[in-house]
C-alpha cells in the first residue's frame, strides 16, 4: 500500500449523507463569517475522517477470534451474555473494546460462522467505558455459531454521544471473519463473549485493529496473558 493510499482512505457509504450535511452547513457559515466557515471546514474533514473505512488484512486460519472493532481493550471479565441471545446463564469471558470518536467505527465479524440470533434492545446512553453500560445502554446483540460448533456473541453498545447503531446482519447469514457488518455513531463499545474454554490473547489497555487483531484462538492452550506499560 502506498503512502497516498494510506491517506486517501475510502469513506463508508453510511457517512456520505453526514459529510454532505456538514459541507452544506459549512457553505452557509462562510456566508455568515469567514472564521465560522473555516470551523465548518475542519468539522467536515473530521466527519469524513470519522466515517473512513480502510481495508484490513484479516488472518484466515480457522479458530481465530478477530477483533470486531478498532479501539482499546477496556476490560476482560466474566459475564453472562445478553439474555435475548438465549445462550444460558453461565458466565463467559467477555472482551470489551472501547472506541473513541477518533477510531474507525466500522465493525467486522470476529469469526467465520452462521448468524443464529440478532436482537436489538433500547436503553440508555451512558459512557460506554463504564461496566454497567453492557446492561443499561442501547445495544445490538448478535449470536454466531461456527462450523465446528463454537458459540460466540458480539454486542454493539451505544455510548455517551452515540445515537445510532447500524447492523446489517440477519439470522441465517453466513459471514466470514473480518467481514464488515455495521457501525456505531459516534463513540461506543463492542463486547465479545467467547465460548467456554477460550482464553483471550489480549490484555486490558492493548490497542486493537478491527479485522486484524487476534482476540483469542480456539486451538491455543496459552494461559491468560499479563502485561505492563513500558
Amino acid at each position: 500500500m502506498s503512502s497516498l493510499d494510506r491517506v486517501l482512505v475510502p469513506i463508508n457509504r453510511e457517512g456520505y449523507r453526514f459529510v454532505g450535511i456538514f459541507a452544506v452547513v459549512t457553505l452557509v457559515l462562510f456566508q455568515v463569517h469567514e472564521i465560522l466557515g473555516w470551523v465548518g471546514v475542519v468539522l467536515t474533514l473530521w466527519c469524513a475522517y470519522f466515517f473512513r473505512d480502510p481495508d484490513r488484512v484479516t488472518p484466515t486460519r480457522e479458530g481465530l477470534v478477530i477483533s470486531p472493532a478498532d479501539g482499546v481493550v477496556q476490560m476482560i471479565e466474566r459475564a453472562i451474555p445478553p439474555e435475548e441471545l438465549g445462550m444460558g446463564s453461565d458466565a463467559r469471558t467477555r472482551v470489551s473494546v472501547f472506541m473513541n470518536v477518533f477510531n474507525v467505527h466500522v465493525n467486522r465479524a470476529p469469526m467465520d460462522g452462521e448468524i443464529t440470533k440478532v436482537s436489538y434492545r433500547k436503553g440508555e446512553f451512558l459512557d460506554a467505558s463504564l461496566d454497567k453500560a453492557s446492561e443499561a445502554n442501547e445495544r445490538q446483540s448478535v449470536r454466531m455459531t461456527t462450523a465446528d460448533g463454537k458459540d460466540i456473541a458480539f454486542v454493539q453498545i451505544a455510548g455517551l454521544v452515540a445515537r445510532r447503531i447500524l447492523c446489517h446482519l440477519k439470522e441465517g447469514d453466513q459471514v466470514r471473519a473480518g467481514q464488515r457488518f455495521g457501525l456505531i455513531r459516534f463513540g461506543s463499545r463492542v463486547d465479545v463473549y467467547l465460548d467456554h474454554g477460550m482464553e483471550p490473547l489480549v490484555i486490558p489497555g492493548q490497542l486493537t485493529v478491527a479485522g486484524e487483531t487476534v482476540l483469542a484462538d480456539v486451538s491455543s492452550s496459552e494461559a491468560r496473558r499479563a502485561g505492563e506499560i513500558r
